[in-house]
């Protein structure tokens, strides 16, 4: 990073190129106050770039080719060949070569963070069908990350200036689900969710959530045994540590706001957690991975092949992503002023013999 200016190099990855990933990129670019705050480097090809760039007749998207991370133009977006040869792009289409360009990208944009060529990245969506390969056995971006950088466990955490949620399970069935809710998941990504917030979203003393896993968070084991064997202890241990309240019955717990008392809420599984930040994110909503030693966000959407190529995506998701991640670099790096906390401060002891308030069905 360019100390002097405090101004991150971002990477950005193409993701599916017959998906929208490009168009938002270029979209989320063309505007030159961007390079006030970051330089941008999108791994993809420049034949690529200019594909879509012929549809955006409006924009005025200005790159320059590089070839060597080390030699970057800070004054402008870097596009950096992945790629030279002519690849035949099909726009909304699901096939071979969207998953195959894909991967190239992702896998040259994972080694320059790693190199430490860029500061943070952004990943534009890819389709977990074709990215599927001997060289991607994956569910998604997430697990991904946490294999390549051999991180003890991760947390896939959905961030927006209004919400912030947490998944203990990710891209797992619903039969699968009760599985792999365990007290020392639970606890786990508690503790990834805590240090996060503190290290990179300047939160002195966060305020977490659980959600329980059955309706009605169990009505005291009448209906499910999960939050009386697993997910109460959980959260008694995690108090040892931490400010975290529940479990909580996630319908009345978001019908009524009660997210909004809170810093993060930590949810079972992917559409209990998502749904609501979704609806509530209104479509500024971010996915970074906690609990890397490198910063990586993305949009919280998909490939979108229904409007691709068709310069009707809305960039509003990958702005903010980008515009997070320039943020946690800053924060991480001590250039953003610490966020205040206006709770009183507490014992351990205090919070491990708190009593939670019951939130009426």
């Amino acid at each position: 990073m360019n100390i002097e200016l405090q101004k991150p190099t971002v990477g950005f990855t193409s993701g599916d190129i017959n998906g929208i990933g490009l168009e938002l990129i270029i979209k989320s670019l063309h505007d030159s106050r961007i390079l006030e705050i970051c330089t941008p480097v999108i791994f993809a090809s420049n034949k690529s770039i200019n594909f879509y760039r012929k549809t955006l007749p409006d924009i005025n998207f200005v790159y320059t080719s590089c070839k060597d991370l080390t030699r970057l133009n800070a004054k402008q977006v870097n596009v950096f060949n992945c790629w030279e040869e002519e690849v035949a792009i099909t726009p909304g289409q699901l096939n071979e070569l969207g998953g195959k360009y894909a991967l190239l990208s992702l896998q040259q944009a994972t080694a320059a963070l790693k190199d430490g060529h860029i500061d943070a990245l952004v990943t534009a969506p890819i389709h977990k069908k074709n990215i599927y390969s001997d060289d991607f056995k994956y569910s998604g971006h997430t697990p991904y990350f946490k294999d390549v950088f051999e991180a003890n466990d991760v947390l896939m955490f959905m961030v927006a200036e209004n919400i912030k949620v947490g998944l203990v399970t990710e891209h797992v069935t619903i039969a699968e689900v009760a599985n792999h809710i365990t007290k020392e998941n639970i606890v786990r990504k508690l503790r990834i969710m805590n240090g996060t917030l503190k290290e990179d979203f300047g939160i002195e003393k966060p305020r977490l959530a659980v959600l329980g896993l059955n309706p009605h968070a169990g009505d005291e084991g009448l209906i499910g045994n999960e939050e009386e064997t697993i997910i109460k202890p959980a959260i008694k241990e995690a108090k040892e540590m931490m400010m975290v309240f529940g479990p909580y019955s996630a319908d009345a717990f978001f019908a009524r706001a009660q997210h909004e008392k809170f810093d993060g809420v930590l949810a079972m599984y992917h559409d209990q957690g998502l749904i609501p930040f979704k609806s509530l994110a209104i479509g500024e909503g971010v996915n970074y991975t906690a609990g890397l030693p490198v910063i990586r966000t993305s949009p919280d959407h998909g490939t979108a092949f229904d409007i691709a190529g068709k310069s009707k995506a809305d960039d509003a998701s990958f702005l903010a992503a980008t515009y997070e991640a320039i943020d946690i670099v800053r924060r991480r790096n001590g250039f953003a002023d610490a966020r205040q906390n206006p709770l009183k401060k507490m014992s351990a002891r205090m919070f491990a013999n708190a009593v939670d308030e019951r939130l009426e069905e």
